[in-house]
């Protein structure tokens, strides 16, 4: 992979009213994805939560956090996917920033009058 990668996040809501072995392809279908056009750094299933507010007209959806790196191309291509999937309540793709490190700021210095 060439040095142009950044570093993304994405979160996916999943149906849950999915079966066990519907969920899980599911899950492993967008894994793959970007494992095939990145590299995974984490996957964070956090399970069957309560919505902020229903979506069609469903209370709780099943939450799965990705962390990535990947070509800027990627993002767009996976939400895309992510439009067209049947059983994909919500999702978003966030990049994260590089951090830089403050100046440190200092005190004008005291001048005698």
């Amino acid at each position: 992979m060439e040095n142009n990668c950044n570093s993304y996040e994405t979160l996916f809501v999943i149906d849950p009213d999915l079966t066990e072995e519907a969920y899980r392809a599911m899950v492993e279908k967008f894994t793959k994805l970007i494992s095939d056009n990145g590299e995974i750094e984490s996957v964070d299933e956090w399970g069957k939560r309560r919505l902020a507010y229903p979506i069609n007209d469903k209370p709780e959806g099943c939450y799965v956090l990705v962390n990535f790196k990947s070509e800027p191309s990627l993002p767009s291509e996976l939400e895309r996917i992510f439009g067209i999937t049947e059983g994909i309540m919500r999702s978003i793709v966030v990049r994260h920033e590089e951090k830089k490190p403050r100046a440190k700021k200092t005190a004008p210095a005291k001048t005698e009058a």
